[in-house]
């Protein structure tokens, strides 16, 4: 077991997978990468532990240039209107990157040329003729992944060029049999080219003795990894035979590009150097990062990932460190915590299929805390796990019933019976001094299952704890108490009280968003300023003032959200589309000017209002999410721009009639208002 204590402060690279930049994530990728990622770096830092945590947007590669070449565009913006989106994405989702960044910058490309160099250098390229697959109907020779065809080894129809997703085995082009290729189906070729290939059998042997003498990273990587190695290492191409990508550095090749896997995950250093030459304007922690020999380097990757940052990743460290001194060296892998797949209702996520749920569609569906707390609860650690909608349903009430209704019930009690001060502890009875040990030990048994990447394991115990609460609560029965021993009584919610802190600290890395709320119920720091430490049985101060206290959660309609989940997957575009539509489409979109007569708040929904609207002749009610955005006599008498013609939805028991229309870019959100006086009714043309 590992824990962090004082005498073991130090320091960490966190990243997560980097996003391939022509596909918006799905909820797959999400827990298997960047929101584990996301709660093991709020952990550290809460620990006191100093962390750079860092990722960012695959770019190069032939699928982005493919897409390119058929909507007429230059590659690179492509890319980069892509990275936005995904971006944004992310910052939505809460997730606290130090740098978020992409591969096509010129700190990461000019890092990848010179690091290849050198491991060309100390002998680990070798260039030599190969046969490859070649798409006489595309003109182009066929990069690993656009190859598609049945894998050699278990007979998978889906596998790939590099690798198959069902067996796990690394593979090459002319590896498979009946080879397609992926962009337009027709049987490719055999041709001629020149390659540069990483020797990873000379690597072999140092990189058996690294997974093997790593105690930490899951069984289920390590098996994989030796399984490989047992069978033989085979030489890996670094470089493709496409246009969009990084040049390669080798002399003769400069028609080349360096596969995207092997740039990629040299990504995690540079985008580290980028943080500390650009970001904070400290070049120096780039060395104390990633060339200390204490720092621990974590990468979150799905399974899939597993034999690139446990095999190739590591394989080139060790070929570029070989002739440095030990104060150059870059840090050899501390873990991969490596997931199994997340399903959607026990079938493969495919977006061209329409299976799944992507991170944009989960946000318009339910809160962002829902969601990252049924993810993190179901995190599929050893097994794969199927995301279904009657768990996440019974997911959100778990969360409620254990953890929003003890937080609630104690606050309200307190705020009601005690004016909002925190009372007075008086003797502990044994009952007490039961739930009083656990507070004090809560955090380190989270804290431990952190330290071991169980994430999952950490929640449910938060969740086991939130339960105790509700025992103790109904054991001491206060609201009894207090008819004869208000002293009693308030003793009893001082100790919930502290649970209460106890309970927001820990929920901290993973629904943070609801700890921040609670802290501010408590007056206590926001959640940035406090230890993961400070949990105890005396967090709280006698006499504290709180505030007046709401609902966490809500439950949740799961059929409503399926329904809506449905209108989603209707209009959404195919795959590659990228929801382009026709001049006769646009026609029949229904825009007018509407003048907002009455804005009321929507019952147990703290973002929604009711908006009472005139199109003229006739009055409409719409449901808007604006009410953490706008005061209410700030859209009250306003004329607005909605979509008129839009088929009526419910939200929260409510019939919308249309859609109010608003610009948004990160958190700014405007709505939309015509800059004449014009009569409510207008068409919009």
């Amino acid at each position: 077991m590992i824990y962090l204590t004082d005498k073991h402060k130090g320091k960490w690279v966190v990243t997560s997978g980097w996003p391939y930049v022509n596909a918006t994530p799905h909820l797959g990728n999400l827990i298997g990468s960047t929101l584990s990622a996301d709660v093991f770096a709020r952990f550290l830092r809460m620990k006191g532990e100093e962390v750079v945590f860092v990722s960012g947007s695959d770019s190069h590669g032939t699928p982005i240039s493919v897409e390119a070449k058929k909507l007429k565009v230059p590659a690179e913006e492509l890319a980069f209107k892509y990275h936005g989106i995904i971006k944004d994405l992310h910052e939505k989702w809460q997730i606290s990157f130090d740098n978020y960044t992409i591969t096509h910058n010129p700190i990461h490309i000019e890092y990848v040329k010179k690091m290849y160099l050198d491991v060309q250098k100390n002998g680990y390229v070798k260039e030599k003729e190969i046969e490859s697959l070649y798409c006489e109907n595309d003109n182009l020779f066929l990069p690993d992944r656009f190859v598609e065809g049945t894998c050699p080894h278990c007979k998978d129809d889906d596998a790939r060029g590099d690798q198959c997703d069902k067996c796990q085995k690394l593979l090459t082009p002319l590896e498979l049999i009946k080879p397609r290729c992926a962009i337009c189906g027709n049987t490719p070729v055999i041709r001629e080219t020149r390659h540069w290939y990483l020797n990873l059998p000379k690597l072999q042997d140092r990189l058996k003795k690294l997974i093997t003498e790593n105690k930490i990273i899951p069984s289920n990587a390590r098996q994989m990894c030796l399984n490989s190695i047992a069978e033989g290492l085979p030489e890996r191409a670094i470089t493709r035979d496409i246009e969009w990508g990084i040049r390669a550095p080798f002399k003769g090749a400069e028609e080349k590009t360096i596969y995207v896997w092997f740039e990629a995950v040299l990504g995690y250093i540079t985008a580290v150097k980028e943080w500390a030459d650009k970001l904070v304007n400290k070049p120096d922690k780039f060395d104390s990062f990633w060339k200390d020999p204490s720092t621990k380097t974590v990468f979150f990757v799905g399974k899939d990932n597993i034999i690139f940052h446990l095999i190739v990743f590591p394989g080139l460290l060790i070929a570029y460190n070989e002739d440095k001194k030990d104060n150059e060296k870059l840090v050899l892998p501390y873990n991969v915590s490596s997931t199994e797949f997340l399903m959607y209702e026990n079938e493969k996520f495919s977006k061209s299929r329409g299976i799944g749920i992507w991170i944009d569609e989960a946000l318009k569906l339910a809160p962002l805390d829902y969601w990252r707390f049924n993810l993190l609860f179901n995190r599929p650690e050893t097994s794969d796990t199927s995301f279904l909608w009657s768990e996440f349903g019974n997911s959100i009430k778990t969360l409620n019933d254990n953890i929003g209704n003890f937080i609630h019930r104690t606050l309200t009690f307190i705020e009601k019976q005690f004016n909002r001060k925190i009372p007075e502890k008086i003797e502990y009875d044994e009952t007490d001094k039961k739930f009083i040990e656990k507070i004090n030990i809560i955090g380190v048994e989270v804290g431990e299952s952190l330290c071991n990447f169980k994430l999952r394991k950490a929640l449910r115990d938060i969740v086991n704890f939130g339960k105790e609460g509700n025992i103790y609560l109904n054991d001491k029965a206060p609201w009894h108490l207090i008819k004869t021993n208000k002293n009693a009584a308030g003793h009893v919610f001082n100790i919930c009280a502290q649970a209460v802190y106890a309970l927001s600290v820990l929920l901290g890395p993973f629904i943070p968003e609801t700890s921040e709320k609670v802290l501010s119920y408590l007056n206590a720091p926001k959640l940035s300023e406090i230890l993961w430490d400070s949990i105890n049985e005396d967090s709280i101060k006698s006499g504290q003032n709180i505030k007046k206290p709401k609902p966490l959660f809500q439950k949740l309609d799961v059929e409503e959200i399926k329904n809506e989940y449905a209108k989603l997957k209707e209009g959404k575009p195919k795959e590659g589309e990228r929801g382009t539509i026709s001049y006769d489409d646009f026609q029949k979109l229904d825009i007018r000017v509407a003048l907002v007569k009455k804005v009321e708040k929507v019952p147990k929904a703290d973002k929604l209002y009711k908006l009472t609207v005139s199109l003229g002749d006739e009055e409409r009610t719409l449901v808007a999410g604006l009410a953490e955005l706008y005061k209410i006599d700030e859209l009250a008498g306003k004329k607005i721009v909605i979509l008129a013609n839009l088929e009526p939805r419910k939200l929260r028991g409510i019939t919308s009639q249309g859609m109010l229309l608003a610009a948004e870019k990160g958190d700014i959100v405007s709505v939309l208002v015509p800059d004449k006086d014009i009569e409510p009714g207008a068409k919009i043309r």
